[in-house]
């Protein structure tokens, strides 16, 4: 059977906006981070230092922005963990995705993200994005340290938690990027990044995976 597919907006400008400028700032954050460390020599270590810090309190001020945003609009409640129908989730990118399934969490307006992307983006915006901007905003304030009574710090231990935190990035960039490919069409989901609309599956309500698990709870009792 055909799948009949609709278009819906999904992303707003400022969504869009503020996801291609922290993916542009957390690539060039670390190149240059690589380059202080002395991985490869590509801008010359002052120029490294000076743009990984710019870009370092750029991405500071844009997460504020970001973080106001999510609360003002109520964005905030996409992120909201729930385990309900997690299990399917993850049996569908184990092995449902290959065999041509539909996912078991469908896209819609009020509900942008499926269960395991829920908690997965939960974690990055909430533990360790600022853990990142914490010990960098430490590490690039060291010879403040003394009058923010802070003396008692180990530098080396702060850049081994900060370069820590930027493999941990790296990595999650490494899996959003392939899961980016794992839409209807190899490139839907990067489209939608773009234009705001994206595809998905016809007669399918608003959250209907959560109001289904809701009804079939009720029922049980």
């Amino acid at each position: 059977m055909v799948k009949q597919m609709v278009n819906i907006y999904l992303y707003s400008r400022f969504e869009r906006f503020a996801h291609w400028l922290q993916m542009l700032l957390i690539v060039l954050l670390l190149i240059t981070g690589l380059e202080v460390h002395d991985v490869f020599t590509l801008l010359g270590f002052e120029t490294a230092v000076t743009l990984h810090n710019v870009a370092g309190l750029t991405w500071l001020v844009l997460f504020a922005f970001l973080v106001f945003w999510l609360f003002t609009t109520g964005e905030w409640k996409q992120y909201i963990p729930t385990t309900k129908k997690m299990v399917e989730v993850v049996l569908y990118y184990s092995y449902g995705i290959f065999r041509g399934e539909s996912h078991p969490v469908p896209k819609r307006k009020d509900a942008k993200h499926n269960p395991l992307q829920r908690l997965t983006y939960l974690i990055l915006a909430a533990v360790l994005l600022p853990f990142q901007m914490l010990t960098g905003f430490l590490y690039w304030g060291y010879n403040s340290w003394d009058a923010w009574s802070l003396s008692f710090l180990s530098l080396p231990f702060i850049a081994i938690l900060h370069l820590a935190g930027a493999f941990a990035i790296f990595s999650f960039i490494i899996v959003h990027v392939y899961m980016t490919t794992t839409g209807h069409t190899i490139f839907a989901h990067t489209r939608s990044m773009i234009t705001g609309w994206e595809k998905v599956e016809e007669g399918i309500t608003i959250e209907a995976w959560e109001k289904k698990e809701e009804i079939h709870h009720a029922v049980e009792s």
